[in-house]
C-alpha cells in the first residue's frame, strides 16, 4: 500500500513538473486561455459566491436539517405519488430561478435525505432550466417560438429524464422503496407552514438579490422596477427572514436585532464607501451571513439552529473546491463571456461558431456537449445565443444549447460526481445532451 502511495506521488511530481517545463507561455492563445481562466474566476466569485452560493446553501442546510424527513419521502421518496413527485420536481425551476452551480446543495440536500432517484434529478434539471426569468428573457430577445420551445422542452425533459434515471436503476430504486416502507418517521418538530415560511423567505431573498437588469432601457417595465429597486425589495424580505428567526426559530430577540442593526449598517457604510453598484452589495451579505451564523451557533435554546449553520457549512466543504476546479477549467478551455466581456479559451471560439450552422445532427450534437461543459449564469446564456445566432448558429443548435447549457456545466459535473457517484453522472449527462439533440433537430425542421 505504501508503495502505491508513494508511486503515486511520484507520478503526480512528474505531471506537475512536465507541465512547467513544457508550458508554453509564448503561445498567445495559451496566455489568452489562461486570462480567461482567472477572469471567469474573478467574475465568478464577485457575481455569484456570495448572492449566489453562500445563501443557497443556507438553503439547502433548511431542507436538511428542519424539513423532516418525512416530508422529503412524503413529497419525493421512492414510495411517493410518482405523479405528484414529477410534478413538484419538474416546475422547481419557476420558484428557484438559480443556475446550474446554485442548484447543487438543494439537490444533494433533498437526495441524501431519501428523495427518489428519478424525482431528484429531475428537480436537478429543473432548478436552472425552467427559471421563469431567463423563458421569459428568451421569447423577449430570440423569439416567442424559441421561449415556448424552452418551456416546453424544459418541462417534459425534466420528467423524461427523472423517469429515465428511475428506470435505469430500477433495482436500487427497488431497494430504496423497500427500505423506506420501513422507516417510522419521527412527528414534525413544528407545523410545516412554518417550515415553509422560513425556506420561501431564503428562496425568495435569493430571487430578488440576484435579479438580473433588463435586456433593454424600457424604465416602464416591471422587471426594470423590479430590478432598480431589488435591493429595496431584498431589504424587505430580510426583516420577514427576522422575523421568522424569532418566531418560528425562537432565538432571542435582541441577537435577531442586534444582526438586523449590524447589517443595515454595513450596508450604509459600503454604499457611501464603495462606488461600484455591483459590489457594495456584497459587504452587507458577507455581514448578514455572518451575524446569522453566530446568532445559531450559540444559541441554546434548538440545537437545530446550530445544526443548521453547520449543515451549510458542510455543503459548502463539499460544493466549493469541485466548483472552483470546474469554473477554472471551463474558463481555460471555452473562454470568458460575461456583460461586455469576451476572452477566447483554448479551443477557438471560430471552431464553435462554425460547428453550429445548419441543423444537421452534427451542428446539433455539437451545441449540446459545448452546451453541456461551459458555464452559464442564470440569463447570460441568452446573450452569448444572440452573438451565436449573428454568427450563423441554427435556430436547432440554439434550443439544443439552451435546453443541455443552464442544467450542466464542468463544475456541475463534478460536484453531482461527488453525489451520485461516476457511472449515474455518465448516464445523466448522456440523457442530457442526447434529449437536447434531438429536440434540436426537431425545432430546426419546424421553424
Amino acid at each position: 500500500m505504501e508503495t502505491k502511495k508513494e508511486i503515486k506521488i511520484l507520478l503526480w511530481i512528474f505531471i506537475v513538473f512536465g507541465f512547467a517545463f513544457f508550458m508554453p507561455i509564448e503561445n498567445q492563445g495559451f496566455i489568452n486561455a489562461v486570462l480567461a481562466a482567472l477572469d471567469l474566476s474573478k467574475w465568478y466569485a464577485q457575481e455569484h459566491v456570495v448572492l449566489c452560493l453562500l445563501p443557497a446553501f443556507f438553503i439547502a442546510g433548511v431542507i436538511s436539517i428542519f424539513v423532516s424527513q418525512g416530508s422529503v419521502l412524503k413529497y419525493f421518496g421512492a414510495n411517493a405519488k410518482k405523479w405528484l413527485a414529477y410534478s413538484i420536481a419538474s416546475v422547481s425551476g419557476t420558484i428557484l430561478a438559480v443556475c446550474s452551480c446554485t442548484i447543487l446543495p438543494l439537490f444533494s440536500s433533498i437526495y441524501k435525505r431519501g428523495a427518489g432517484l428519478g424525482p431528484a434529478i429531475a428537480f436537478l434539471y429543473s432548478g436552472p432550466a425552467i427559471n421563469i426569468l431567463a423563458i421569459i428573457l428568451t421569447a423577449r430577445i430570440l423569439g416567442f417560438e424559441m421561449g415556448l420551445a424552452r418551456t416546453i422542452g424544459a418541462v417534459l425533459f425534466s420528467i423524461l429524464i427523472g423517469i429515465s434515471m428511475s428506470v435505469i436503476y430500477r433495482k436500487e430504486e427497488k431497494i430504496k422503496k423497500d427500505q423506506q416502507m420501513n422507516i417510522v418517521t419521527p412527528p414534525e418538530k413544528r407545523p410545516l407552514w412554518k417550515t415553509s415560511y422560513h425556506f420561501f423567505t431564503l428562496v425568495l431573498i435569493l430571487v430578488f438579490a440576484n435579479w438580473g437588469a433588463p435586456s433593454t432601457g424600457d424604465s416602464s417595465s416591471a422587471w426594470y422596477f423590479i430590478w432598480a429597486n431589488k435591493w429595496l425589495i431584498t431589504s424587505f424580505f430580510g426583516l420577514f427572514l427576522a422575523f421568522s428567526l424569532i418566531y418560528v426559530l425562537k432565538i432571542k430577540w435582541l441577537w435577531v436585532l442586534g444582526a438586523v442593526s449590524v447589517t443595515a449598517a454595513s450596508a450604509f457604510i459600503s454604499n457611501t464607501l464603495i462606488s461600484d453598484p455591483k459590489l457594495s452589495p456584497l459587504v452587507p451579505m458577507i455581514v448578514a451571513i455572518v451575524a446569522l451564523s453566530i446568532i445559531t451557533l450559540f444559541d441554546k435554546r434548538d440545537s437545530d439552529n446550530k445544526e443548521w449553520t453547520l449543515s451549510a457549512w458542510d455543503f459548502t466543504k463539499q460544493i466549493m473546491p469541485m466548483l472552483a476546479i470546474g469554473v477554472v477549467t471551463a474558463g481555460f478551455l471555452l473562454g470568458s463571456t460575461h456583460d461586455n466581456t469576451s476572452i477566447p479559451g483554448i479551443i477557438p471560439s471560430a471552431w464553435i461558431s462554425s460547428l453550429v450552422g445548419g441543423n444537421s445532427l452534427s451542428s446539433n450534437f455539437f451545441a449540446s456537449v459545448v452546451g453541456a461543459f461551459m458555464y452559464f449564469a442564470t440569463l447570460t446564456e441568452i446573450p452569448i445565443l444572440q452573438g451565436l445566432i449573428a454568427a450563423g448558429m441554427g435556430k436547432g443548435p440554439a434550443l439544443a444549447l439552451l435546453l443541455a447549457g443552464p442544467s450542466l456545466s464542468l463544475p456541475n459535473m463534478l460536484v453531482i460526481r461527488e453525489v451520485l457517484g461516476n457511472q449515474k453522472t455518465v448516464v445523466y449527462v448522456v440523457l442530457v445532451v442526447v434529449m437536447a439533440t434531438v429536440s434540436g433537430l426537431i425545432y430546426g425542421s419546424l421553424f
